[in-house]
Formats: structure tokens, C-alpha cells, sequence
């Protein structure tokens, strides 16, 4: 019997490698190809006694032929693979990664370490990825920019019969309001949602998306700034990181990794879905390096209450955290019960006292600034100082304990209302700084970035830092009837009779503000400017007053007069900034203490961060009345205020101090006789 010898022929792109060894059995020629298309092999099995010259010819044949074809396939390869570009400290676009039908998108879910919804097992959360096709066929690790929400799966009604009666007496309890309907999820599988993907898939990563507990396909009740809703998100991050596990379905075993993930995560998102970023980063995770917060909501307490104040968002009269629990609860219905009982029914009725407006431990829970000391995550902030529905002093409480801590921090502001972000150059620097690990020089530019009054968002001014280092307290104080209108000056005043108004909550601010005389508020006008005049931080009002009630608002504006009611007024024309308290908490937010009628009181708080530039011409006026309708609860009209003028005190904030004020009375020089105005 002739001896058969199996001859290997391997190649890699024109390397050939000619091996011998034994086989039992006769065969054919054969070709075997491995994951890399550079990487042939042939195999003849061949009786060595019969390697005639015929067989050798056939055997160089092949090996030529492979030779050819490796080359030849080597020629068909890209000479590079597609991989992230910088330019100028910036990602750029990539063509291959730009179109949309070589994405690859699936869902899957990710396990979490807690039971929010009570069915004894680890809640799910529910994820969808989108990436570019490269990483499956280049093997491409990319790093992640990830927004979660409550909002995705859809929403509640805000049909006010839901919401709570504002016409409420001041710390008494409120009527009982209708509970909403549930909202339905809407599933669009694999995808949640389709927001940020044009801008960042293209310039090298992947976009992860997820719903929070209790919303959509998300297992978990919804807590509204509960624990879960910081844990939903680090889940996540743990997940990309390689620390928690995947699964392909929401009750299934088979795992999925995030292999594609380079283990570097940023995130942004607006309004609630700003706020949640910022709930993952205080809890220290590792693997999200960058956040983008976008009118987050930081603190539910400063968000539906303010100074101890029963307070709403601009725009939702009678919202409270409750009603918004049930806009975004579209979780599962089987669970529904559960988390009604459990989180509305018991944990918010019992912690957010809507009666007294006290800050407590419930609202503490849902407080992310005493949680910062854990976050390590680059921050760069965006607000805007007319948010009255997420107030600014939501943000800048947040930017000043990061620089605090000494983290990469800036800040962008601009003039307008809610939402806003910062433009896509500053944001994409940021993430090619902190997760492409670009040096790019972000964290030595300066800190604060204003759109100025009447720019455009992509037009800010860069400062060195918010609020402004140039900025120093003025002092002003009320002279005169308020009325009309007093005088707001910077000599205190002497022997004053004090003056009362009484609660009206029928008038808002802007009638109150262009009002000849009311008996409902006390206005206090500056001088006319004769030079524009940049306020830069809180403003702080010192009240000294009494009540002839256990309890009463306080409201109070600064104004730029006179007042453009115009329909095309800007958002800077008018209302300054804004600020409220309950003058039972005088002594404290934590517990408000029923009022003695008629004996004073001094009440101290700041009013909205800000940095505008009041125009020559204007006026700044000082607005002082008790209920404000757009904001407070509605007691019954009648409750009279009285306010000790001469110790009263208001102070601003003004780049240049005392200085630029008295520069912005002076009376400009009379031009000379027969000398032309230029």
C-alpha cells in the first residue's frame, strides 16, 4: 500500500508555507478560508509514491493560482479602516460611518441591582444601541454618547383637571385632585429613540439610548428622582463597561455584550433627560467620562417649591411632583398597582407636604447638590437665565460645587426660555476631550460662555467665569411710596413710613409692573442709565414686613422699565429676574413657623441668577407684592402685607461695583455750541 502524505499549502496576502504530515485518508483538493479574507489554505492529500510529474504540475498550478487570488483579494481590501477623524480639535464627519442604512441597531435589556416594583427580581432596563457597521466588520471600539429618559415610550395628559387647585389658603391643606390615566407605551423595536444620532454617529460613536424605570419597556416604577433613577443609568454605563450583564429580552438568558464600547461614556440630553446625567454621574461610575446637562433639573424641591413656598414651574400652574409622576408612568400595567400604592400614594403623599412647603428629607432624596462629592465626570453646563420652567439656579448651584471639587467645568448661557444647547462646536470639543482623549486644550479656555442680549445661540461672549469675577455687591434701598412708584437709590433712607399692600392674586407681575398706582405691589425705579449696566449673579433681597395673617406670599421681580409690551419684546426687555418665599421660613427652609400678626419679620433670599446688560434708557425697578399668579398658590385676596421701608434692602450684583453704577447716572456732557453731533 502506497504511503499517503497530506500536503498544506497556507498563505497570508503572497506568503506561502508548504507543509507535510501524515493522514489516514485519501482526498481531494480543498480550499478553507479563516475570518481574514488574507488568510487561504489549501490541502491536497496525495499517495508521495504517485507524485508523478502530472501531480506536480496541478500542485504548482494551485499554488500559483493562490498566490493570484491572495494578491488579488489583498487589491479588493480598503487601504485603511474607517476610523474617528480630528480636525482642529474637533470629530469630524466620516463618510462611512454618515450613512444611515449601514447602521447597525438593536435592543436588548440590562439588569439593574434593585426591585423598584416590588416582584422580588432585579428590575430591567430596556436599551437600544445604534452604532456604526464597522464595528462588526473592522472589529471598531468607539466610545459612547448615551441620553436616557422617561419621555421616550410617550406621555400623560396635561389636561389641568389632573393637576392640583392653585386657589389654596397659605399652610393649610389642599383640595384632593383626580389621578390621571395611565399613558400607553408606544414600542417601536429595536429603537427607542432617534435623538442624537445625526450629530454624533457620524463623528465616530455609538448612541446608546434607555428608558427609566418604570417607563416603556423598562421594568421598575418611576420614582421622580428616586434612587432608581441614578442607578438606571450607572446600570447602563456598568453594562458598556463590561461590569453588569445584557440580555437579548426583557425576561430571557441569553447575554449580550456591549464589545464595541472603547469603556468611555458621555451623556447629555434636556430638561429630564439633562437631569439624568447628572443622577448617573453622582454616583461616581466608572466609564462616563463627559456630561452634558441641558436645563437639568437638580433639585425637585427648588423645582416645585422655593424658600419654604409652595411654588410651580412657568407654565404649569398645578403641577406638582405627583402629577408628573403619572405623566411618565407607561411601565408595565401589570405593575401599575404596586407602584401607585408604594411610590404616589404613600412615599409622595407622605414626603411632599404640599401644605407647608418645608424642606425635608424626601425632597433632600431628590436633591442631586448633597450627592456631588462622588461625581468625577467632566461637566460642561447649559441654561438658559429665562428658564422660568427649570430655573437657573438649578444649573449654577451644580457648576459652582463642581469648580468647588475641582472638576473640568464650563458653562453656557443663553437669553432665552427653556432647553437650549450649547452650539454643537463647544459640545463636540468637550466629548473629543473627554472621550476621544484628544487634547484639544477645552480645560484651559475660559469657563463661562453668555449669549449677550440679542445674539444668536452660536454668537456667545467667553468670560473668564459665571458669575462674572468684575462683579461686586451694590446696595439699594426703597425711598418713598411704592404705590406709584418710589425712587430706588443708593443713600439709605431716613424715618420712612411703612407702607401696605394687600394680596391679589387676580393681577400678574407685568399688570402689577406697568400699573400707575395699585395697592396690590410696591415699585421702586432707579434713575434713568446713561450707560448700559452688566449684572452678574443673585441679586438678594432684604425684606423686613408684617402680616396681619399666620401666612402670606412673597413675591418679588426686578424689572427693566419701562415696560415693552410689545409682541416682539425680547425675553431680556422686561422681567430681570424673579424670586419667592414664604415668610414663615424666615429662619429656615426646613421648617416654616406660624406668624404672629402684625409683629415684623426680616426675610432674606436670592432671586434667580442672571447676567444681562441693561440697556441705556432703561430703568431698573424693584417689584414687591405677595401672590404671584403666574407661580404661587391663590389664597383668598385680602391679606394685607406691611413693609418697613427703611430696612428694607436690595442688592445687585454689577460688573464694576459702585463704581460703573455711579458711571451709569452721570448726566452725559452738553455737546458745545456749533459743534455737530457725531
Amino acid at each position: 500500500m502506497n504511503s499517503l502524505r497530506l500536503f498544506e499549502i497556507e498563505t497570508r496576502a503572497a506568503e506561502i508555507k508548504l507543509t507535510e504530515q501524515e493522514s489516514p485518508d485519501f482526498g481531494f483538493c480543498r480550499r478553507y478560508s479563516t475570518n481574514s479574507s488574507h488568510h487561504l489554505l489549501l490541502k491536497f492529500y496525495i499517495y508521495k509514491e504517485s507524485f508523478d510529474m502530472h501531480c506536480r504540475l496541478l500542485f504548482f498550478i494551485a499554488i500559483a493560482g493562490l498566490v493570484l487570488g491572495s494578491a488579488a483579494v489583498a487589491q479588493d481590501e480598503p487601504a485603511k479602516p474607517s476610523v474617528p477623524v480630528f480636525k482642529d480639535g474637533e470629530a469630524q464627519i466620516v463618510a462611512e460611518f454618515k450613512e444611515e442604512k449601514n447602521w447597525i441597531r438593536h435592543d436588548l435589556w440590562v439588569e439593574t441591582q434593585f426591585d423598584s416594583d416590588g416582584d422580588g427580581k432585579q428590575d430591567r432596563v430596556h436599551v437600544a444601541v445604534t452604532r456604526p457597521q464597522q464595528t462588526d466588520t473592522q472589529g471598531l471600539v468607539l466610545p459612547v454618547i448615551y441620553e436616557t429618559s422617561p419621555y421616550f415610550a410617550g406621555t400623560g395628559t396635561n389636561n389641568r383637571d389632573f393637576f392640583w387647585n392653585p386657589h389654596q389658603e397659605i399652610d393649610q391643606p389642599p383640595p384632593t385632585r383626580l389621578f390621571a390615566p395611565q399613558p400607553i407605551a408606544k414600542s417601536n423595536r429595536p429603537i427607542i429613540s432617534s435623538s442624537q444620532l445625526r450629530e454624533w454617529l457620524p463623528r465616530g460613536y455609538v448612541v446608546v439610548h434607555s428608558s427609566s424605570p418604570g417607563t416603556g419597556l423598562s421594568q421598575g416604577c418611576p420614582t421622580v428622582g428616586g434612587d432608581n433613577e441614578a442607578l438606571a443609568p450607572k446600570a447602563v454605563i456598568d453594562w458598556l463597561c463590561g461590569r453588569a450583564k445584557g440580555f437579548k429580552e426583557i425576561d430571557g438568558d441569553e447575554t449580550v455584550d456591549a464589545f464595541w464600547c472603547s469603556g468611555k461614556i458621555g451623556m447629555t440630553g434636556t430638561s429630564y433627560n439633562g437631569t439624568l446625567p447628572l443622577a448617573a454621574a453622582t454616583t461616581g461610575v466608572a466609564g462616563l467620562e463627559a456630561i452634558i446637562p441641558i436645563a437639568p433639573n437638580t433639585s425637585y424641591y427648588h423645582y416645585y417649591r422655593s424658600n419654604g413656598l409652595v411654588r410651580h414651574p412657568g407654565g404649569y400652574m398645578g403641577e406638582d411632583i405627583d402629577v408628573l409622576y403619572e405623566f411618565i408612568h407607561s411601565g408595565n400595567p401589570d405593575r401599575k398597582e404596586y407602584c401607585d400604592c408604594e411610590v404616589r400614594d404613600v412615599e409622595m403623599r407622605d414626603g411632599m407636604d404640599r401644605t407647608s412647603g418645608d424642606y425635608n428629607a424626601f425632597w433632600k432624596g431628590r436633591d442631586y447638590l448633597p450627592k456631588m462629592s462622588g461625581m468625577k465626570a467632566a461637566l460642561l453646563m447649559s441654561h438658559a437665565f429665562n428658564d422660568w420652567n427649570v430655573m437657573p439656579e438649578h444649573s449654577v448651584r451644580i457648576y459652582e460645587a463642581a469648580k468647588q471639587q475641582g472638576l473640568p467645568v464650563q458653562a453656557y448661557f443663553h437669553q432665552d426660555g427653556h432647553g437650549g444647547p450649547p452650539p454643537l462646536k463647544q459640545m463636540n470639543r468637550w466629548f473629543t476631550r473627554y472621550l476621544h482623549g484628544v487634547e484639544n486644550g477645552v480645560e484651559q479656555e475660559p469657563r463661562a460662555r453668555i449669549v449677550r442680549e440679542g445674539k444668536k445661540h452660536d454668537e456667545a461672549t467667553s468670560y473668564a467665569d459665571y458669575p462674572n469675577p468684575e462683579a461686586r455687591e451694590v446696595a439699594f434701598y426703597l425711598h418713598g411710596g411704592g404705590l406709584t412708584a418710589g425712587k430706588l437709590l443708593t443713600q439709605p433712607p431716613a424715618h420712612q413710613t411703612p407702607q401696605t399692600i394687600v394680596d391679589n392674586y387676580s393681577f400678574d407681575g407685568a399688570a402689577l409692573a406697568q400699573a400707575d398706582w395699585t395697592q396690590h405691589r410696591l415699585l421702586y425705579v432707579s434713575p434713568k442709565l446713561t450707560a448700559p449696566v452688566h449684572l452678574s449673579g443673585y441679586a438678594q433681597i432684604d425684606v423686613r414686613l408684617a402680616i396681619n395673617k399666620p401666612a402670606a406670599n412673597l413675591s418679588v421681580w426686578l424689572v427693566s422699565l419701562p415696560w415693552n409690551a410689545s409682541s416682539r419684546a425680547l425675553t431680556t426687555d422686561n422681567v430681570i429676574t424673579r424670586g419667592w418665599a414664604d415668610p414663615q421660613n424666615h429662619a429656615s427652609i426646613d421648617r416654616g413657623m406660624p406668624l404672629t400678626p402684625g409683629q415684623f419679620y426680616n426675610v432674606s433670599f436670592d432671586l434667580q441668577p442672571d447676567d444681562q446688560v441693561v440697556a441705556v434708557g432703561q430703568q431698573i425697578g424693584l417689584l414687591v407684592f405677595s401672590s404671584d399668579r403666574d407661580f404661587t398658590l391663590h389664597p383668598q385676596p385680602g391679606t394685607e402685607l406691611t413693609v418697613d421701608l427703611d430696612q428694607t434692602r436690595l442688592t445687585l450684583p454689577i460688573v464694576g461695583g459702585q463704581p460703573a453704577w455711579d458711571h451709569a447716572l452721570e448726566r452725559p456732557p452738553a455737546p458745545r455750541r456749533g459743534v455737530p453731533l457725531k
